[in-house]
């Protein structure tokens, strides 16, 4: 007893560090910290800068002089445009949401009998996925392709929306964490006359809220940004990726026009970011731990 008695305090007198540590430990991570954020400072900086600041040798990171002309001049270069700029944004915000919700649905729903139940062919399928973890998006995309020419969705938005729903890391994090909720609490659920579907929504969901918040931080940036690359080819179905992306490659004269695209693509994804940090990283902290 005195043994364990003295170990625990030696183990408590190495987690606790002098102020002296804590203070040098926050202070590298806060240098580290600034400099990780030089490139969104610097991307803020240009897009309020005049075209004479953009190009100046030594690069300035911060604007001397801020103007909002970059904007304005976004604002009348899709104003002359044959597609509504409305049309971009609807177009975006109708693969994004739909993308979204719908991997963040399908993957939990997949998740949960693989992580609560045990059936013929559990394991394997688990290891298919896992799997499928290893091969980037650029050796899928030929097969992808002709799986939907062969649906016949080339040149619609099902195209884009589709593929997002079979992201297999979703279903990977959903499962990781679905294994923490304790049996108990779904076997006391089932003897209150809870069927499958409510414990589903109501206990288990609520539980892995960090799981599919990280979800959502995955996938909204990556169909946020999508253009339709090979897949759509009608302009009124292009998002607005596309069309700030055309405006800004009008050359050294749409540099302070493609700073301000620039700026409005990322805002979007890093707001929503910093609103769910906390799950992020409380997700990345469970993900590779069981019970």
């Amino acid at each position: 007893m005195t043994y364990k008695l003295w170990l625990a305090f030696r183990i408590r007198r190495r987690l606790n560090r002098s102020f002296t540590v804590s203070f040098i430990l926050f202070a590298f991570l806060g240098v580290f910290g600034c400099f990780s954020a030089i490139p969104l400072i610097y991307a803020v900086n240009n897009a309020f800068k005049p075209l004479d600041e953009l190009f100046i040798f030594p690069p300035r990171i911060f604007v001397r002089n801020p103007t909002l002309d970059n904007f304005y001049d976004l604002v009348a270069l899709m104003g002359n445009s044959w597609v509504p700029l409305s049309r971009y944004i609807a177009n975006t915000l109708l693969i994004t949401i739909i993308g979204t919700a719908g991997h963040i649905l399908l993957a939990s729903m997949a998740a949960y009998p693989l992580a609560k139940y045990r059936f013929p062919g559990s394991r394997t399928l688990f290891s298919i996925v896992v799997l499928s973890l290893m091969f980037s998006g650029h050796v899928t995309a030929i097969p992808n392709y002709m799986v939907m020419s062969w649906l016949g969705w080339i040149n619609t938005h099902a195209s884009i929306i589709v593929p997002s729903l079979a992201f297999s890391l979703g279903l990977f994090l959903m499962k990781q964490f679905m294994e923490q909720i304790p049996d108990a609490l779904l076997e006391a659920a089932k003897i209150d006359g809870a069927s499958e579907y409510r414990i589903y929504w109501s206990i288990v969901m609520p539980n892995v809220k960090p799981a599919w918040l990280t979800l959502m931080i995955l996938q909204f940036p990556m169909l946020w940004g999508s253009d339709g690359g090979s897949f759509i080819y009608s302009e009124n179905l292009k998002t607005l990726h596309y069309a700030l992306g055309q405006i800004s490659l009008g050359g050294i004269a749409r540099a302070g026009v493609g700073a301000a695209v620039a700026l409005i693509l990322m805002i979007v994804p890093i707001t929503l970011f910093v609103i769910s940090q906390s799950n992020v990283i409380q997700t990345m902290a469970s993900s590779g731990m069981k019970d």
